[in-house]
């Protein structure tokens, strides 16, 4: 079964070390807490809003060992009116036994506010 597993940061400013940064400590994070292995990923999907042009978010991927060959995508995020700025999203599609509800989606930064009812939940299980 493929299953997405998603994530969100922002970044304080659209410097090159700011966005590789918050990519990658995003990304570190997904991993970790999902135990995700890059032979068991198909592909990563990396998108920002608008406002983030200074580097292509998939270079904070290539500084991790093993993860190489794996594909990933960048993209501009839909422009809507009052989105939450400076916004960096991930979905990695991962080859996994994992049922749904086991997935740990992470949101860093003001990111939170995309998900305040997966962060209740998690909350909840760290508890």
């Amino acid at each position: 079964m493929i299953r997405g597993i998603r994530g969100a940061t922002t970044t304080e400013n659209d410097q090159e070390e700011n966005v590789i940064h918050a990519t990658l400590t995003l990304i570190e994070d997904m991993i970790n807490k999902n135990n995700i292995e890059p032979e068991e990923t198909a592909s990563v999907f990396i998108s920002t809003t608008d406002d983030l042009k200074s580097v292509f978010p998939a270079k904070a991927l290539r500084k991790i060992a093993g993860w190489e060959y794996v594909p990933v995508m960048c993209m501009q995020e839909i422009p809507v009116v009052d989105a939450l700025p400076q916004c960096i999203r991930v979905m990695v599609h991962v080859n996994t036994e994992k049922k749904q509800k086991e997935i740990q989606h992470i949101y860093h930064q003001e990111a939170v506010k995309l998900r305040p009812d997966l962060m209740e939940a998690l909350r909840k299980v760290d508890n």
